[in-house]
């Protein structure tokens, strides 16, 4: 699978595929219909995603709160484990915000990728001031004479299945339901950095891993799986927050215990997964209080877990 960041003067091999169209962030299972609907149209074309990078409220709302569920090396990632073949990551900054949808479509659409056949959601829009419509993009489609699938909106018993429900749902804590709309658990991918190895000295040393730009879900303690650089999947426990019984930090990171693992991860790149919610974040009136409670978490973990 191949990520290209400009549309300009592709190889012939990354042009002409069928293409889903959108910010597809979490790639959850509503952009898994319209990567669906592509494929199904052309079937006998190469799959393509065309995205940006970054999300567009991040270019606007620059001072916003992180709340993004996928960065793009894992948003890439999923889009290949469902076929695509091509990962357009279009650079979104003030040329491309302030590009006409009539421009877009000609440069980007047709002369760029030279797509063969489209699919969105009912939602998508492109273009300065989001001008392309779904009136204009099928108009244009057919004056280009590419292919147009709309996706009707996926709904489950709560409604429409969003990013924006799924964010609402990890901040809540309820990762099993967010699991759901996603087609599998939410995690966080980063670098293990240095810590100040207060958990080593309990016998629960943790893997630290900065939150970036993701979104922070609710604070506190979550089971969860670890893979590593390897390719290894290790059951863990792992604190989301500030630790304020530790005298708090500025912002939130991720702490992971594994469970009967030894080795340097420093510098590696893991994912944490989130399987289970299993407490608030809360305060300690002591460091001893703290520790005979990571260890119950501990265990509740692996109960949760199978491990």
């Amino acid at each position: 699978m191949s990520i290209l960041t400009d549309w300009r003067n592709l190889p012939a091999e990354a042009r002409g595929a069928t293409v889903a169209l959108g910010n597809m962030d979490g790639v959850h299972l509503g952009h898994r219909a319209v990567l669906a609907a592509a494929h199904r149209a052309r079937p006998d074309l190469p799959l393509a995603a065309l995205t940006f990078e970054p999300h567009p409220r991040e270019h606007f709302r620059p001072d916003d709160p992180p709340f993004r569920l996928t960065l793009l090396p894992a948003k890439a990632e999923a889009l290949a484990g469902l076929g695509a073949r091509l990962v357009y990551a279009l650079p979104f900054d003030d040329a491309l915000a302030h590009m006409s949808a009539e421009e877009f479509f000609r440069e980007v659409i047709v002369e760029g990728i030279g797509a063969r056949h489209l699919a969105c959601g009912p939602d998508f829009a492109f273009g300065h001031r989001r001008g392309g419509s779904q009136d204009f993009l099928r108009q244009a489609a057919e004056a280009a004479g590419i292919g147009l699938s709309v996706v009707p909106p996926l709904t489950d018993s709560e409604g429409s299945i969003s990013s924006t429900r799924i964010r609402r749902e990890l901040q809540g804590g309820y990762v099993e339901r967010a699991a759901a709309l996603l087609g599998r658990p939410w995690s966080v991918t980063g670098p293990v950095t240095h810590g100040d190895a207060r958990g080593r000295t309990i016998g629960f040393p943790t893997a630290n891993v900065p939150l970036g730009r993701h979104l922070e879900p609710a604070r506190g303690v979550y089971a969860v799986r670890v893979r590593l650089a390897d390719g290894r999947v290790v059951p863990g426990v792992a604190n989301i927050g500030r630790r304020p019984t530790l005298g708090g930090d500025p912002v939130s990171r991720i702490e992971a215990h594994l469970f009967d693992f030894a080795g340097d991860l420093y510098g590696q790149e893991v994912e944490v997964a989130l399987h289970g919610f299993i407490r608030e974040e809360r305060r300690f009136p002591d460091f001893a209080a703290l520790t005979a409670q990571i260890a119950s978490d501990a265990q509740t973990a692996r109960g949760m877990l199978g491990a």
